[in-house]
């Protein structure tokens, strides 16, 4: 059997990248006797304004050498894209996708049904146009929309999937008001592999000592910010940024591998994010974290995510200093994980092979 894979694969970001890789790794566990690709669609417009995003230079936080240190991360993209996924040859269109002739197609992870996104828009997310026997959603997310309201040409696209499911309400929503059916939930696919460790001179050297680590709190105050850091540096610890640079933190953390990246998670002793992986990768890595997230999207996906987990609000406020006594109760989440775990790769396995009911 020959399976694809349609995400977000192209995105220079470290979840992207990452949530890509597991699903691949986990189909090829699944399916071992069988052809694993990513299918290598490609949107002109959402990459062009993705990799435009590394070139902004933001005085107040970076430096002219973190900023040349920054536009090269693209680059590191592109080749781990290259060597850790396989790819198909580039595709722009349907038409394209259904000459690979796949047997099955999975479409997921990542915010791939956000249809207010215009950017990455595409009805092939759907299943618009695709020719294959079994079309598979794995996990997808609708982002900032609720999936009430979706255009109709999304209604029409959706009813090509033989089997659906999704990571949040949104795409919930979505698929019952779409095909009418209530889509299994299923956790994100960095959930189902695990990322490889990393020991080199690199890493090493970047977390000698205990630090705690920030990634993407976008839109946070700097006062708030710098109490935090204060906080923390009181307490003995150094300030990392996780792929990001500030002048604030103690190193410069950039031109990082997507698994450099999560290799900083596994040895933080604390972590701030705004991002959606980035609450994913400190619950896998079982790190006491806090939440600052001011897009909207995210401010959906990680509340609606830690209450799926049990483990309620994280907001960083005001009245927030570091607190190293700030714990979670990781062996009450970890029961829902692992049943999520097990549930989720069940699905994956009848859904792909067609044995579901």
């Amino acid at each position: 059997m020959k399976i694809g894979i349609i995400t977000h694969h192209k995105i220079n970001n470290y979840g992207a990248f990452l949530q890509c890789w597991a699903l691949q790794e986990k189909i090829k566990a699944l399916f071992p006797d069988d052809d694993v690709y990513v299918i290598n669609y490609n949107i002109l417009k959402q990459n062009i304004i993705n990799i435009g995003g590394f070139f902004r230079f933001y005085p107040k936080s970076e430096t002219p050498i973190s900023w040349l240190n920054k536009i090269t991360q693209p680059c590191i993209f592109s080749s781990n894209q290259k060597k850790h996924l396989n790819l198909t040859k580039k595709v722009y269109n349907e038409k394209q996708i259904n000459d690979l002739n796949f047997d099955c197609i999975v479409i997921g992870s990542d915010e791939v049904w956000n249809y207010l996104d215009p950017k990455s828009f595409s009805l092939i997310k759907y299943s618009a146009g695709l020719n294959c026997k079994r079309i598979v959603a794995y996990a997808p997310s609708t982002g900032k929309a609720t999936g009430e309201g979706a255009p109709e040409s999304v209604k029409k696209a959706m009813s090509g999937f033989t089997s659906v499911s999704a990571r949040d309400k949104g795409a919930q929503t979505l698929c019952e008001n779409t095909i009418n059916k209530k889509p299994q939930l299923v956790c994100d696919p960095t959930f189902l592999t695990d990322t490889p460790r990393i020991d080199n001179e690199k890493i090493n050297k970047l977390t000698k000592k205990p630090y705690v680590l920030f990634y993407y709190c976008n839109g946070i105050p700097q006062s708030l910010k710098r109490k935090l850091i204060d906080s923390a540096r009181e307490k003995g610890y150094e300030i990392l940024g996780g792929g990001e640079y500030d002048k604030m933190y103690s190193k410069m953390s950039i031109r990082l591998t997507p698994f450099e990246w999560a290799e900083l998670f596994r040895r933080a002793s604390y972590v701030y994010t705004g991002t959606f992986h980035g609450v994913v990768f400190s619950i896998l890595n079982k790190k006491d974290f806090r939440v600052f997230a001011s897009i909207d999207s995210r401010i959906k996906k990680i509340g609606a995510l830690l209450n799926q987990f049990g483990i309620g609000e994280r907001n960083i406020t005001e009245q927030t200093v570091f607190d190293e006594n700030d714990t979670i109760d990781y062996d009450e989440v970890y029961k829902y994980v692992s049943k999520l775990r097990e549930s989720s790769s069940e699905y994956l396995k009848t859904a792909i092979s067609g044995a579901e009911k």
